[in-house]
């Protein structure tokens, strides 16, 4: 008894390195240390080791939209081709323009539009043939915004504006930002999913978590893996231990866990582990059905097309539909809709194959009642210019595309209390430039953080010793385009 109390003694002067630095003079570094991190976890909504910090809950104010769908238009599609008619375009075809903006690369004479144009629904909004099925079933529910402005005529800092808020550094992405701020309906699947042909400039980047914790990152799912739910999601299914038996061994590991986490302090690396687990095995009978889409019906699928880009956005609405908060849908893989070259025919067949499955989402949302309070978002990084590029050495542009152009371009929105069959705002009579109630990125982002019932200075998260957002220091919502 007297030598297994003398142990018990001589064990409590053992210290860790850990529990040395703490217990020394630099023991003020752990104190602060612990201060960060249980900030982090709280402001994650974190209250235990495996509690919830993707539970359900409410924004500042309540909110028109509940979830998200964001159809990335990777490369850059054109506005002037799509969803910003400029006839002078036309008037000019061949002539230099009297107000040439600075490019990225050299461009020449105004190339005229290849595309016709159309009115639509009882708005009589205009859209060009490229998008003619969507514009029939969904003219009045577009909001296009036709005065938006970025940065920089460059893929890569555009993305990451677009996606992340910030063109230079490293930060959360707008569907973590979501994710942390609303959770989400169902603790089956991911918060955040988003489907894209095998990665895109930037890479994971694009919907990274960054200084957020992990548990608000994106899901990534390769659509071009097969169509099987076994193709798309690697190790569904357990084909040794049913699910009783892993829920053995998953409860027994999470003891383990918890031991470990109880002896050190909260981390978000850990933390993120132990929900991924958790998650892992809760996927197995959910995202089966969310993304099995012999599950729908002959006539939906036919509706949709079958495409890869038809089959992400059918798997889009399946998810949105079972209580997933944003998914982002990418088109094709690097860079589609950067038309330096033959714009009339790359253009062409980019926009063959989202627009019926477009039409058929907005369609199904709507006859499902899930358009009201659901966001669906189009467009790229930045638009392109209205005038031709020109050949240079050591490059194959064949003088009939167009060059980047981050100083106007168009996106639009539809559902989740934005104003249907409005246009906001106005390019040049060229297209050059936003020229009419300018929104920025960031202003975009404002917007749509309001719709979904934040306040946008409002919605952040403390880190490296300053309160950080999606906008950072900038940003105004938009009111002009609120339902």
């Amino acid at each position: 008894m007297e030598i297994g109390n003398r142990k018990s003694k001589i064990e409590n002067f053992l210290l860790t390195r850990r529990d040395f630095l703490a217990r020394c003079g630099m023991g003020m570094g752990g104190l602060m240390a612990a201060g960060i991190l249980s900030e982090e976890a709280a402001a994650a909504g974190q209250s235990s080791a495996y509690g919830g910090p993707l539970l359900p809950r409410g924004g500042h104010f309540p909110g028109r939209a509940k979830r998200v769908i964001h159809l990335m238009m990777n490369g850059g599609p054109s506005h002037v081709d799509t969803f910003d008619p400029k006839p002078m375009l036309t008037k000019w075809h061949g002539k230099e323009v009297p107000n040439h903006l600075p490019t990225e690369r050299p461009t020449g004479a105004a190339l005229a539009s290849p595309f016709s144009f159309q009115r639509y629904g009882e708005s009589g909004l205009e859209v060009s043939e490229l998008f003619a099925k969507t514009a029939a079933a969904a003219a009045d529910e577009l909001c296009v915004i036709r005065s938006m402005h970025a940065d920089v005529p460059n893929h890569e800092p555009s993305l990451m504006l677009m996606n992340c808020g910030d063109s230079r550094f490293n930060r959360p992405s707008f569907g973590s930002w979501v994710s942390y701020g609303l959770g989400t309906d169902n603790q089956n699947l991911p918060a955040f999913v988003v489907l894209c042909p095998g990665l895109p400039t930037k890479g994971t980047d694009n919907w990274r978590a960054s200084f957020l914790p992990g548990s608000y990152q994106a899901t990534h799912i390769d659509t071009t893996r097969g169509e099987s739910v076994e193709d798309l999601i690697a190790n569904i299914r357990n084909r040794r231990l049913g699910p009783g038996a892993q829920r053995k061994q998953l409860d027994f590991l999470r003891q383990l866990n918890a031991r470990h986490l109880r002896d050190r302090e909260r981390g978000g690396a850990l933390e993120a582990r132990l929900q991924s687990f958790e998650l892992a095995y809760r996927m197995q009978m959910e995202a089966t059905d969310a993304f099995d889409l012999e599950k729908e019906p002959a006539h939906i699928r036919n509706l949709y097309g079958d495409s890869v880009q038809a089959r992400q956005i059918l798997i889009a609405r399946r998810l949105v539909e079972r209580g997933v908060r944003f998914v982002q849908v990418w088109h094709g893989k690097g860079q589609p809709w950067d038309s330096h070259n033959n714009i009339a025919k790359t253009h062409r067949d980019l926009a063959h194959q989202c627009d019926q499955p477009i039409a058929a989402l907005l369609a199904d949302l709507r006859q499902r009642g899930l358009l009201d309070d659901t966001l669906v978002i189009w467009g790229g990084e930045f638009g392109r210019t209205p005038t031709v590029e020109l050949p240079t050495p050591g490059t194959k542009v064949d003088g009939k595309g167009r060059d980047h152009n981050h100083h106007g371009f168009s996106i639009w929105l539809a559902g989740g209390g934005v104003k249907g069959g409005h246009i906001h705002g106005a390019t040049d009579e060229f297209g050059f430039k936003a020229v009419q109630d300018r929104v920025h990125v960031h202003d975009l982002h404002a917007t749509i953080l309001h719709l979904l019932g934040f306040d946008h200075e409002k919605l952040t998260y403390r880190y490296a010793g300053r309160d950080f957002r999606l906008t950072d220091v900038h940003g105004h919502v938009v009111r002009e385009v609120l339902g």
